[in-house]
């Protein structure tokens, strides 16, 4: 005889019950699981912590008895996951903590809540797979989707895609970050997941048999053959990744020489509108420092132009960059000898709305071309319409329309990339117009010396790998930096230093294959997995 439920026995009455421990219990190790895979991410790069937390989440898919028991283990996964990997956010309320106190809890919980559903529909759907090894396949293959998808949320957010892991400081993480240049970010989140999910298992599968305890997911072939697939897989992945770097050459002309003007102003003086005339007068001191050096060496190449880069929103003065001609021909003046000049600013369009932009300025003080930032930042600089509550300053900024190459005079053609446009695989260059090399400015000190401008920073040697395209980066308090094509360093100025950093940039690699296909390349590798988890087997006779 068994007990109906209160349900059945009182019909129309919900009876609340508390949650039990096991369920207490089972909550926090999912969230503790997520927040511990954020050590993967940058600036940790704890790769191995992949092989503990994924499989532990897959074992319990895999005990799963419906749809909703698994999104939920996927959103409590998630949601710690990007919790922790994104508690550097918080670091930008503080800026204005007078104004914005109330809203301190909200920037990293708040984008974790939001975030969470975009890993609990693939915990969801994994459960069409029969339990086992094709649970794991097909959740690691939707994992990659919805990650992908992450691009539609707001005006986009696809920061720290697991891919970015295997972005290492180093020789090590120039050969790893190498396949990103066929199958970009996303082929390389799918592949990682896959590695964590069935070799990561089948190592605890291991620890189960010999321990005799717990349950097991391969059987004992299975067990051999997936890690001798993952071993072979990673030497096969070392053994591409070098090649490349030895195998491709850069073709054409080499880029420019550029000087990245590290201002190093304190956020809460631009907020504040503090000591504009002292910061433009340092930047001009620093970018003649700068343009100098770059003269010597352009004595060894003398055809070689010179350009500098002032951060985004370079300093608290910015109306002089677009009213005053006479302080842009100040500019240039003390940029003797330079060809162009560009330099962060924000600008009021005709309609009076507030732009972020790049201006780039001739040798005679002319603004030459105008970049407006396409990608705002959600709730930073932009506000959808339905958030009841004015976060966002005057209802936020205009967009501009989206990458485009400037062909400047007696300089190589570049496309120019604000912030947080970097962070979008595939939609950094304007693909019926390549340029030969990216200027990418930006301003950090909102986040401060935490994980934030690390994570930042692995995107741009990401894009580099993607594009084949030479980087170079001024951002406001660090990390200034330029790439090659490989995504290979070629110089640093850290974090909260004022100087200039001269880099001569060398010429672009071939269009990789991820550049001339972009993201399609990853889904159709993430639809060839998914049908792999569906394939029958063939019974042997």
């Amino acid at each position: 005889m068994t007990m109906n439920s209160p349900s059945r026995v009182f019909p129309g009455r919900l009876r609340l019950r508390k949650p039990s421990r096991a369920s207490l219990r089972h909550t926090l190790s999912l969230l503790g699981l997520g927040a511990l895979s954020a050590l993967a991410l940058p600036p940790v790069h704890a790769l191995p912590v992949l092989l503990i937390t994924f499989p532990l989440l897959g074992a319990v898919l895999n005990r799963s008895k419906n749809s909703k028991s698994a999104a939920w283990a996927g959103a409590l996964f998630g949601f710690g996951l990007y919790a922790a990997s994104l508690y550097w956010l918080v670091n930008a309320v503080m800026i204005r903590a007078e104004d914005f106190w109330w809203f301190v809890p909200f920037p990293s919980l708040g984008c974790a809540l939001i975030l969470a559903p975009m890993t609990a529909a693939p915990a969801a759907l994994s459960m069409l797979a029969k339990s086992g090894p094709r649970r794991l396949i097909l959740f690691a293959a939707s994992w990659t989707v919805f990650d992908m998808g992450r691009v539609f949320l707001f005006s986009g957010f696809p920061w720290n895609p697991l891919g970015s892991a295997l972005a290492v400081p180093g020789r090590i993480g120039d050969v790893l970050i190498q396949p990103a240049a066929w199958m970009g970010v996303d082929g390389m989140t799918l592949c990682l997941v896959l590695l964590a999910l069935l070799a990561g298992t089948a190592l605890q599968d291991y620890w189960h048999r010999a321990r005799k305890t717990g349950t097991v997911c391969f059987s004992p072939t299975q067990q051999r053959i997936t890690l001798g697939l993952s071993a072979a897989m990673i030497l096969g992945w070392s053994a591409a990744g070098y090649s490349r770097l030895h195998m491709v050459t850069p073709t054409g002309e080499a880029g420019p020489i550029t000087v990245l003007v590290q201002g190093n102003v304190p956020e809460n003086e631009k907020v504040a509108h503090q000591s504009a005339r002292e910061v433009f007068e340092r930047y001009l001191t620093l970018t003649a420092q700068g343009v100098e050096r770059a003269h010597t060496l352009q004595t060894s190449a003398p055809n070689r132009a010179i350009v500098f880069l002032w951060p985004e929103t370079a300093y608290p003065g910015y109306p002089l960059l677009q009213d005053s001609p006479r302080a842009r021909q100040i500019i240039m003046g003390w940029a003797e000898g330079a060809q162009a000049g560009l330099i962060g600013a924000l600008r009021h369009d005709e309609n009076g709305r507030y732009r972020n932009s790049v201006l780039a300025l001739a040798p005679d003080g002319q603004v030459a071309a105008i970049y407006d930032k396409a990608r705002l930042v959600p709730f930073g600089e932009y506000q959808p319409s339905y958030i009841p509550l004015q976060i966002v300053p005057q209802g936020g900024l205009a967009a501009g329309p989206g990458p485009h190459t400037w062909h400047l005079a007696d300089i190589p053609s570049v496309g120019a990339l604000i912030c947080y446009e970097v962070i979008f695989s595939g939609s950094v260059v304007d693909e019926k117009d390549r340029p030969r090399w990216l200027a990418n400015v930006t301003n950090d000190a909102w986040f401060g010396n935490s994980a934030g401008p690390r994570q930042h920073l692995s995107s741009v040697r990401l894009r580099a790998v993607e594009e084949g395209l030479p980087i170079a980066r001024a951002a406001n308090t660090g990390i200034s930096i330029a790439y090659d094509g490989f995504g290979h360093e070629l110089a640093r100025l850290g974090w909260d230093k004022t100087d200039s950093l001269v880099v001569p940039l060398p010429a672009p690699l071939p269009a990789p294959l991820f550049s001339l296909y972009g993201r399609v390349i990853a889904l159709a590798l993430c639809c060839l997995v998914m049908i792999s988890a569906f394939s029958p087997v063939r019974k042997r006779v």
